[in-house]
């Protein structure tokens, strides 16, 4: 038996709007269904990830799923969810973005084997040729102004102003629905609850210009349960691109969610099934303080985007600087991962000489760092026990060497358990 896609979203809570009849279709036969991502960017961010959970389900279950990167649209800018018109981008940052955003999908997506593999497409392959005036003949004289008038997106934005360049986004958005439904048998749209307006006009567009079948559904704007908005933090926006986000900053993200949140993004973002995700919170219930739930979304999520490797140096660098760790777990990090680690704590550099000639503890601690404000308060500390080095206690006759170095550069000094600062050796 085929499985029932709409109720296992439904359970998840990745359902808001339907189309009356798409669970029979997806119930009948393997059907072709797409997504669409406007190239705004090169990279995607989080906000971007329920759209393609929704294709990764699709897949799962036996359908065609088609992601479809809006070179044409994104030219035109989608008035959805939007105050105010946006920029318009020039080409050359058009191909950029549409590459970045290409190579992102293809880590979710089976694009190479099986009846079901996934087709990675973009509009402008075929809006780059139709006319204008073909265009407002051919598809505008199907949909009346009224009905476009009528939806939110266009509601929303008369009274401020909309251009006719983006009360016509609709219009394209439906035409790509009728000409992947006509090339490639696409049955189905999959979008964003903001998006419901400009699906349900391809709908209309498909059954005016005769063609087949058409099915729709959406998934609700996720957000987090202060009101804020997901993907959001004070730092900014949250990338899948590790040069924009890193790894590390991506983890913690997924890691810092309350309980709350944490409840729907499991279901959300992670392709466990109904009894592991019950038997993960009941755990989380009994024990709330290891945030077992947020700790099996961030594994998840980070694995998928940035690999294992990067998960296993989030996760050491996480315990780093919040846990129990050992100066070998430090040793594993790159000078890079270890300035994202200590990004905003305090740092000196220091001559490479003084290391060769013998640094002690002690001016590392106040003459060359000023970590502490004198000779006096560094040996207390130190008798106290209260000093490390890449995480090892030390005492006051330390002296710093070559072998104390992380990757020959960086020494990490601490006090207690809060107090670091980074020694970079140049």
């Amino acid at each position: 038996m085929k499985m029932n896609l709409i109720a296992e979203l439904q359970w998840r809570g990745m359902i808001q709007d339907v189309i009356p009849g798409t669970e029979e279709q997806l119930l009948k036969e393997m059907t072709t269904g797409y997504v669409g991502f406007d190239p705004t960017s090169d990279s995607l961010h989080v906000g971007s990830l329920l759209p393609i959970m929704l294709l990764v389900h699709l897949q799962k279950a036996g359908h065609r799923p088609i992601a479809l990167v809006g070179g044409a649209t994104g030219m035109v800018g989608d008035p959805s969810g939007k105050s105010a018109e946006r920029n318009l981008l020039d080409e050359e940052s058009l191909n950029k973005n549409i590459l970045g955003v290409s190579n992102q999908l293809k880590k979710f997506l089976d694009f190479e084997q099986g009846e079901n593999k996934a087709l990675l497409l973009n509009n402008y392959d075929w809006m780059k040729s139709f006319s204008f005036l073909d265009f407002i003949r051919d598809i505008g004289k199907h949909i009346t102004v009224n009905y476009m008038m009528s939806k939110d997106s266009v509601k929303k934005r008369i009274e401020t102003g909309i251009s006719f360049t983006e009360f016509s986004y609709q219009l394209l958005q439906g035409y790509d629905f009728l000409h992947l439904n006509k090339t490639h048998d696409c049955k189905l749209q999959i979008g964003g609850s903001d998006q419901w307006g400009n699906i349900t006009t391809g709908t209309e567009l498909i059954r005016r210009k005769g063609g087949s079948d058409a099915f729709a559904f959406t998934c609700p704007l996720l957000t987090k349960a202060d009101g804020g908005k997901f993907g959001k933090t004070e730092s900014g926006t949250i990338w899948l691109d590790p040069t924009k986000t890193t790894p590390y900053q991506f983890y913690q993200f997924w890691l810092n969610a309350s309980d709350e949140d944490a409840k729907k993004l499991i279901r959300f973002f992670t392709l466990l099934d109904k009894e592991t995700i019950e038997k993960i919170e009941k755990e989380h219930e009994e024990a709330p303080h290891l945030r077992l739930l947020q700790k099996t979304i961030a594994e998840d999520v980070t694995i998928r985007v940035h690999g294992k490797e990067a998960l296993d140096a989030a996760i050491i660098a996480s315990n780093i600087l919040f846990g129990k760790s050992t100066s070998e777990d430090l040793k594993r990090l790159s000078n890079e991962q270890i300035f994202e680690v200590f990004d905003g704590v305090p740092k000196a550099t220091i001559s490479y000489a003084d290391v060769e000639n013998g640094l002690s503890i002690v001016d590392a601690l106040v003459g060359k760092s000023n970590f502490l404000t004198s000779n006096g308060e560094a040996k207390r500390e130190l008798k106290a026990n209260a000093i490390s080095v890449n995480k090892e206690k030390v005492g006051e006759n330390f002296t710093f060497g070559k072998e104390h170095l992380i990757n020959n550069k960086i020494s990490l000094i601490g006090k207690g358990k809060k107090n670091n600062y980074l020694l970079i050796f140049e």
